[in-house]
């Protein structure tokens, strides 16, 4: 039996299931629902309290009237441009740091970073024959999936995995957000191996190294990296590390860990989430338009750029959707801070790799894509690059391939979604249940041999 195969008979089933599933659109509005949990102007719906982290967008003039401002991003109280030129301020890394902010609340001295770095380095490996057997003996298409199963894989592998203590899932939390490097680049090898045919290697981590400069190490065959492709990378690391609890995967992060499971699921269901394209995958969205653009444009021509921009929103170019992806965010509409953090530093990875075209045509692309899409949506709230735009040619100037950039955003956000499970398990004590209502009408049960 071919288990891909979508028969006649799946189709009439499906197409039963979209004739009777249908909601007319009114009644969300009649109901009052707010879907995706935002109201109609965008607002989220507040479903919990949290101390990890905070994004501001807007705020109140003199006469009390709602404005944007600048986005801004605090990891525990502590603005996140400060948290960043702090540490390259004093020429070192950053993530370790942000790691133990996020779960700690508080920043480490220098010898509880050190202690803190070296737990880190000292989990960083995996079960005996856990790369053999369930990475190399069962290779996949998808990073995501196969991250997400060696995740679950892990249970097995620990003497005390449903112990929701916070001792317990401290270090369970530890020893993932140090493993995760491994799994991803592991699993890329693999995929690369076992489908593209290229050699197979498999480093083991350095225990000096830092979580980014481990990823380029293990990720390269001679290992090799430059001090400013750490750092960027890096940087990268930090600022995806976190972003308030409301973003998809960290929200999946509460409810589930509200139902009282254990720490490998929670991650699971997590990544899950990260993986779908309207979360985790949009810097690969980002990467795939320009090179569309490059293959249809003179990308030196500003008009070109202006008018390949026009054909995005219109559905004519790249995917159709009508999307200028890497442009405009949910929350934020002056700036994401993210994004300008990124900005500069892609600018000296750019002059080091000898590709400051590809960086003109990403700022071409900045300065045009917010007057195309004010003019042609009549939007006046104010569009901005975010993270995913400057991110996903960051990857690209590291040679890292398309297939790790959700993986790499999640080596980065599990320090979050740590974070915000062990919040939920100290602070909830309740189960996260919505509410639903049903508008179908009630009918009355027909006996077989009636219908």
């Amino acid at each position: 039996m071919n288990y891909s195969e979508i028969t006649p008979y799946i189709k009439e089933l499906a197409k039963k299931s979209c004739d009777n599933n249908h909601i007319v659109p009114e009644l969300y509005v009649q109901y009052d629902v707010k879907r995706g949990l935002r109201d109609l102007n965008g607002n989220g719906v507040v479903t919990g309290l949290t101390e990890v982290s905070r994004i501001k967008s807007k705020d109140k003039d003199e006469n009390g009237n709602v404005i944007s401002v600048h986005g801004e991003l605090s990891y525990r109280g502590i603005d996140i441009r400060k948290l960043v030129a702090g540490f390259l301020s004093e020429d070192r890394l950053g993530f370790e740091e942000a790691v133990y902010l996020l779960l700690f609340s508080t920043l480490p001295n220098k010898k509880e970073l050190e202690n803190f770095s070296n737990q880190l380095s000292n989990y960083r490996s995996l079960p005996t024959s856990f790369v053999r057997d369930m990475i190399l003996k069962a290779p996949g298409k998808d990073m995501m999936n196969i991250l997400s199963r060696c995740v679950l894989a892990l249970y097995t592998y620990d003497e005390n995995p449903d112990d929701i203590s916070i001792e317990n899932v401290l270090r369970q939390s530890l020893q993932l957000i140090s493993q995760f490097p491994l799994l991803a680049v592991y699993a890329y090898h693999s995929f690369q191996h076992y489908h593209n045919g290229k050699s197979l290697f498999i480093h083991y981590p350095k225990a000096e190294y830092s979580t980014a400069e481990n990823l380029l190490y293990l990720l390269r065959e001679d290992g090799v990296f430059t001090p400013l492709e750490a750092k960027l990378l890096d940087l990268c690391l930090v600022l995806h590390a976190e972003h308030g609890g409301g973003n998809n995967s960290t929200f999946t992060t509460h409810v589930v860990t509200s139902s009282g499971t254990d720490t490998y699921s929670s991650v699971a269901a997590a990544l899950g989430s990260l993986k779908g394209p309207r979360h985790g995958g949009a810097n690969i969205k980002v990467m795939q338009m320009f090179d569309d653009m490059k293959k249809n444009i003179d990308t030196t021509n500003e008009e070109e750029i202006k008018e390949y921009l026009i054909k995005l929103l219109n559905k004519e170019a790249f995917d159709n959707k009508g999307l200028i992806y890497g442009m405009g965010h949910a929350i934020y509409s002056l700036s994401d801070p993210r994004a300008d953090l990124l900005r500069s530093y892609a600018k000296l990875l750019s002059e080091e790799k000898g590709m400051q075209e590809e960086y003109k045509l990403y700022e071409t692309v900045e300065r045009l894509a917010p007057q195309v899409i004010c003019e042609r949506r009549k939007m006046y709230k104010g569009v901005s690059a975010n993270v995913d735009f400057y991110s996903g040619m960051v990857y690209s100037m590291l040679s890292l391939p398309y297939e790790l950039f959700t993986p790499i955003f999640a080596v980065a956000r599990i320090a979050g979604w740590s974070a915000h499970r062990i919040e939920e398990i100290q602070n909830a004590g309740k189960i996260i249940r919505p509410a639903y209502i049903n508008v179908k009408e009630e009918t009355e049960y027909i006996p077989l041999n009636e219908r």
